[in-house]
């Protein structure tokens, strides 16, 4: 084993046990006229010694603007030709994502990456699996801007929506300014960070109902620690707070189907540095049995078949089939409906 590998064994080690990632509270909401702070999130509960920890409610939000915010991520007006809306592919009934490797947007065209989970995304560190926006504000305009996605851009999405009654009775109520794409970033993100999925088993359990995991699901997050996976996959949304290369134990992509795509290089096409080569932000695990196919590239169509090539890329080992069995059964009970969801 060289150096690197060595030290990322022993780190992951250390993480397994005690890693974990404190979030800093705030205001509880925003005044009138006001666009909301992106980075202000509630307090967990922490566990001692868990490096999961439960996931926070959600406090502090503005009903209104979160209908709102609603009623704009399902609107397929944003879209250029009126067909694509931020709905079409994070669905909250397929865990804030959907059920395909690449999703077609505009006119058919197929995205780069598998469409990630907005379901918790308000605790990850930045949004996209590179990481090149670090608010979900920010996170609105790119889709909206993609030729790929919804070949759009604000003045054209604004002119669109703005001669709907209801939108600027909306924002003059809520906001005090006529509708703008500032006011359309702030409602969105709002509902955005309102899809908590905080009442899950695992989440009863870490706070003290020992019986709300079967015995199976317990052997399974004993494993999940003991393999390392929680060095990663860590904090209240398990994971979505740190950075990883796919591929540390042998080369994923010289081993996976298909050619390399510019997708594939990861963080190296947000920073052009060569150590952020197929650097990838690590997933939420939370829901994940709702979010198959897996991966950056959609590559895994199972969840077990991901656990196994985890196994062998990050960890360096080959989990038995068994092992992998009781693992699976541990990540269904991360499951929950998020907060947000019913509007």
């Amino acid at each position: 084993m060289d150096k690197r590998k060595c030290l990322f064994a022993i780190s992951m080690a250390v993480l397994a046990v005690a890693g974990t990632v404190a979030f800093t509270a705030g205001p509880k909401s925003p005044p009138k006229h006001a666009i909301a702070n992106p980075r202000l999130v509630s307090l967990a509960v922490e566990v001692p010694s868990e490096p999961l920890q439960p996931i926070p409610g959600t406090s502090g939000h503005i009903p209104r603007k979160i209908a709102l915010g609603h009623r704009l991520f399902t609107d397929t007006r944003l879209s250029q030709d009126g067909t694509i809306a931020c709905a079409t592919c994070h669905r909250p009934d397929r865990g804030g994502a959907d059920d395909v490797a690449l999703t077609p947007g505009l006119r058919g065209r197929l995205g780069e990456v598998n469409v990630p989970t907005i379901i918790n995304s308000r605790f990850s560190v930045a949004q996209f699996w590179d990481g090149r926006v670090t608010t979900l504000e920010e996170q609105v305009d790119q889709p909206l801007h993609n030729p790929a996605e919804m070949g759009s851009n604000w003045p054209e999405a604004i002119t669109r929506i703005a001669g709907d009654r209801r939108y600027a009775e909306e924002a003059q109520a809520i906001y005090g300014t006529p509708l703008s794409p500032a006011i359309v970033r702030d409602a969105i993100a709002a509902y955005e960070r309102s899809l908590v999925s905080n009442n899950s088993r695992f989440d009863a359990f870490l706070r003290g109902n020992t019986d709300a995991l079967s015995h199976e699901e317990r052997t399974g997050y004993r494993l999940f620690k003991e393999y390392g996976c929680a060095a990663c996959h860590q904090g209240s949304a398990v994971g979505g707070n740190m950075y990883q290369r796919m591929g540390l134990f042998g080369n994923y992509f010289n081993d996976r189907s298909g050619a390399l795509t510019t997708a594939d290089r990861g963080r190296f096409n947000v920073t052009g540095d060569p150590a952020d080569m197929h650097v990838f932000k690590v997933p939420s695990l939370r829901n994940v049995v709702q979010t198959a196919p897996y991966f950056h590239d959609g590559s895994a169509s199972s969840l077990e078949g991901a656990i196994a090539i985890m196994g062998r890329y990050q960890l360096g080992r080959d989990i038995p089939l068994r092992d992998i069995e009781l693992i699976t059964a541990f990540l269904a009970a991360l499951s929950a409906p998020p907060e947000g969801s019913a509007r």
